[in-house]
């Protein structure tokens, strides 16, 4: 038998021995939309939850666009170029019309990589395309202080503009339960300091900060009370399928949109089975998320609950950009010479996380659950040390030393990663071949 992971922008053939008993889960099949731009349009003449899609207040009316950065497949060449005609129609000029690309504390998206995030060149000639920069001070102004006593500093040029539109792709996220609507403010367009408030330890560390969770969700929670604040917003929600077409698109006002983006996801995302493995493999879901190893965590978080405790998780991510950010290293960098407990203790004290740190953080929740190992033809030697997990060169050899290992010859396959989340339950959608 043989299974494609995700990876790179293609895909890594695993074969797998006739010996062993494999499930493969992956989404059950979506439909798709055969004309997409038609899709994104009918989304906008029937929005959800407010009787028309964003309502200009007059010839000074100004949009600000939220756009994910490069590390989201969310499929901008479809959306863009039919948002900003129909914001033209409705009365906005072009040269009104901002898109920032929502970085968080991510890189800037620039050149080439522009070109690719925003998918069409005459969305790029026709309205102002710019990054967000977390750490520019006077970028951002202050909305205010959440109950919890979060510090919310926002980028002025979204906070500030007449009508504001975030577009985004929701799936199952490692933190905010889904991505996409009220993430792609914050942290997407937050100041350093208000992303690293809501990623310290205690938002990290709660039972409910988890992959398709959002009651109880702390940090969901803190999300929508930002909205609140800047007095609300309008979105754009994407669904794809596991080849990127477009399944769903929805728009309207920004929280009742995601809610039912989220709830049609979650018939996909989901997958119960009915028991543990002792080897399950899964990927980073392939170019653009698998880029670096930071992103490769969210792969290793998904399948934790169908993975016997004391197993084998077997991960491939190309990791062609290496391991992450600069601060992203100094945080593996202090794991490998203090130790879990030691590293876990000492972010515990922050209300700021280190930048970054926090992804170490959902990595140790792995470490302790079963051993990880790691295919990564991207990751120079020195970089595979810094990982903290072990290094392989074949995904079909750490199965075998897997299952021999464990005298267990069930296996589960995930080529999708952390797309899909398998859950443990009695009955539920079991993925097959």
């Amino acid at each position: 038998m043989r299974v494609n992971l995700s990876y790179g922008k293609g895909h890594l053939p695993i074969n797998l021995s006739d010996d062993w008993e494999v499930t493969v889960v992956r989404k059950p099949k979506m439909n798709i939309h055969n004309d997409p731009a038609a899709a994104v349009e009918r989304a906008l003449r029937a929005p959800v939850g407010c009787d028309k899609f964003v309502k200009p207040n007059g010839p000074d009316t100004s949009v600000c666009i939220l756009v994910c950065d490069i590390t989201r497949p969310v499929p901008n060449g479809v959306i863009l170029p039919v948002l900003v005609r129909y914001l033209i129609e409705v009365g906005v000029d072009a040269k009104d019309i901002t898109i920032l690309v929502a970085t968080g504390l991510h890189r800037p998206n620039e050149g080439e990589e522009l070109a690719e995030v925003i998918g069409d060149e005459w969305v790029l000639n026709t309205v102002k395309v710019v990054n967000h920069f977390a750490h520019k001070d006077l970028d951002h102004t202050y909305v205010g202080t959440t109950k919890s006593g979060t510090e919310i500093k926002l980028d002025k040029r979204f906070v500030n503009a007449s009508l504001r539109i975030a577009t985004g792709l929701v799936e199952p996220h490692f933190m905010a339960g889904y991505s996409g609507g009220r993430k792609v403010i914050a942290p997407g367009i937050a100041h350093a300091d208000t992303i690293t408030t809501l990623h310290n330890s205690k938002f990290m560390s709660h039972s409910k900060t988890s992959n398709c969770v959002l009651e109880g969700n702390l940090l969901h929670a803190e999300q929508l009370e930002i909205v609140e604040m800047i007095g609300g917003a309008y979105a754009i929600n994407t669904v794809i399928d596991e080849d990127r077409n477009l399944s769903f698109v929805n728009a309207g006002e920004i929280v009742e949109s995601h809610l039912e983006a989220v709830s049609f996801m979650q018939k996909f995302a989901k997958i119960t089975l009915p028991e543990k493995y002792s080897t399950v493999v899964t990927s980073s879901a392939g170019y653009p998320l698998d880029k670096t190893y930071y992103q490769t965590i969210k792969g290793m978080v998904g399948p934790l609950e169908i993975l016997k405790e004391g197993g084998s998780l077997i991960v491939a991510s190309e990791c062609s950009e290496g391991l992450g950010s600069t601060e992203f290293v100094a945080s593996q960098k202090s794991l490998k010479e203090c130790g879990a407990e030691s590293f876990l203790a000492s972010i515990r004290r922050k209300n700021n996380a280190a930048v970054d740190e926090w992804q170490t953080q959902m990595q140790l929740k792995s470490m302790r659950h079963g051993e990880v190992l790691l295919y990564a033809t991207g990751l120079a030697k020195e970089q595979r040390v810094l990982t903290g997990v072990h290094m392989i060169d074949s995904v079909e050899k750490a199965i075998e030393r897997s299952v021999i290992r464990n005298s267990d010859p069930r296996v589960a396959i995930i080529p999708e990663g952390p797309y899909v989340i398998p859950v443990h339950g009695a009955a539920g959608q079991i993925g097959s071949v």
